[in-house]
């Protein structure tokens, strides 16, 4: 009587103090290890062996703040272990769930049944295990291990973006550093026309419309240097950002001269398919596919039957010291299997929903296949037809160099005047301005292989 009322109690009472023991199955003490190792593999994912070929130490040190500092990084890094932890949670699903419980209760009994007032003391233990025959649980886990699998590829992915575009828009400044000082030589150099027309239209010399011409071509040269000053702070802006650090403080960020940076390595004449099947998007999309697989074999299980093991242990007893004592227990263990036999069709229609979302996925892997060779071809043929067009631009400046010697000796020796001399420095700087234009181009080609092989060059 006693424990049958001690059951009645634990149904109405709902008892709450539940406890469950936590551990770490083994297969997942090898991914944990991975999640604490040191910052060494983020530097591997962005190659920086590979950016020693700009022979900038500054560059090199920007990389690697943007490595430890850059938010989005940060972010793929917590995206990384947010998909880990959803596999413990479904692996959790293929082991056995057992909660223990206690409780108090007063107990008077009618009189009918004697009653009896006492103190009871009840502990349930309940264990449900669904008997993973069919391998259910095991192939949703995988699915779920897919998915995080995909997440590194991602999260390298994201490294190498944040790298190129540290390296890009580094560059970029650089170029507009050297680009800014020639532009300012420029509108010393048309100030100086415009005052020396200005002083001839006052003696007559020359016309005011020519004069008027000087001054709107000084005024513009100025209007494009106060824009070349505006693009270089939003750069500068975005490389801080870039690097983890506050825009405020971007004015700060050094930098080297266009002039020594130059990229040593020869650019390969071909590149091995290996490399391109090693990119992390390419990687990914194959993770994708087989977990859409995965899913599919997930999706024809749903129609097997479920089975299910329950236990429970009751121990009833008015006195707490010896509750947990056989003669005290009440136990039964149950097991059950159920089959669906009627869902309106949803198992069918999941069924051939997940195979029409593996042919999505694996037709996306066969685009990334593709888009990969397209993007590598684009980047190669980048470099070498703007390598080209940097040697024939190079012929041309050192040609107006020659020009502009052989124009500064006839002012020396009084042939021209030094309006004419001034305008013709003006087109050797101008032919300066589109050599940094064109080398920064080529420079930047090469970030543009970098990446689209995954850094594997």
């Amino acid at each position: 009587m006693k424990k049958i009322t001690a059951i009645a109690l634990l149904i109405a009472l709902n008892i709450t103090p539940v406890f469950a023991a936590e551990s770490m199955p083994k297969q997942f003490k090898s991914m944990a290890a991975k999640s604490k190792l040191s910052d060494d593999y983020k530097y591997a994912y962005v190659n920086m062996n590979w950016w020693d070929n700009f022979n900038d130490d500054i560059l090199n040190n920007y990389i690697e703040k943007a490595v430890l500092n850059n938010y989005d990084l940060k972010m793929a890094a917590i995206s990384v272990d947010e998909y880990y932890q959803n596999v413990r949670l479904q692996f959790s699903h293929e082991l056995p769930n057992a909660n223990i419980g206690l409780t108090s209760a007063y107990t008077k009994l009618p009189a009918m049944l004697g009653g009896e007032k006492e103190w009871q003391f009840i502990a349930p233990a309940m264990a449900s295990y669904e008997v993973d025959l069919f391998l259910k649980n095991r192939d949703k886990t995988k699915s779920v291990k897919k998915l995080y699998e995909a997440s590194k590829f991602d999260e390298r992915a994201a490294y190498i973006s944040v790298a190129s575009a540290v390296g890009t828009t580094y560059l970029n400044i650089v170029k507009l550093d050297k680009i800014i000082n020639i532009q300012e030589e420029i509108v010393a150099s048309r100030k100086t026309i415009y005052d020396l027309m200005l002083m001839r239209n006052i003696e007559g010399i020359t016309s005011t419309a020519d004069t008027v011409r000087a001054n709107k071509a000084y005024m513009a040269g100025t209007s494009d240097l106060l824009e070349l000053k505006k693009q270089r702070e939003k750069l500068l802006n975005q490389l801080a950002v870039l690097i983890g650090e506050s825009p405020e403080n971007s004015s700060e960020l050094v930098r080297a001269d266009l002039d020594k940076i130059s990229y040593n390595t020869k650019m390969p004449e071909q590149i091995p398919s290996e490399v391109i099947v090693q990119r992390p998007d390419y990687l990914r999309a194959e993770k994708m596919v087989e977990k859409a697989g995965i899913d599919v074999r997930v999706a024809r299980k749903d129609f097997l039957p479920t089975i299910n093991l329950n236990g429970i242990a009751l121990f009833n007893s008015g006195n707490f010291g010896s509750l947990l004592t056989t003669s005290n227990a009440l136990a039964a263990l149950a097991g059950g299997l159920t089959l669906p036999l009627f869902t309106g069709g949803a198992r069918i229609a999941n069924l051939k929903l997940k195979k029409d979302q593996y042919e999505r996925i694996l037709q996306d892997y066969y685009k990334t296949n593709i888009t990969a060779i397209q993007e590598v071809n684009d980047a190669m043929s980048a470099i070498r037809l703007d390598e080209e067009k940097m040697s024939l631009t190079v012929k041309q400046a050192n040609l107006e160099a020659r020009d502009y010697k052989f124009n500064e000796s006839r002012y020396n020796q009084g042939v021209i005047s030094k309006l004419d001399l001034i305008q013709q420095k003006e087109n050797l700087l101008v032919m300066n301005k589109l050599l940094a234009n064109q080398k920064t181009e080529c420079l930047v080609d090469y970030i543009g292989l970098y990446k689209a092989t995954g850094t594997k060059l």
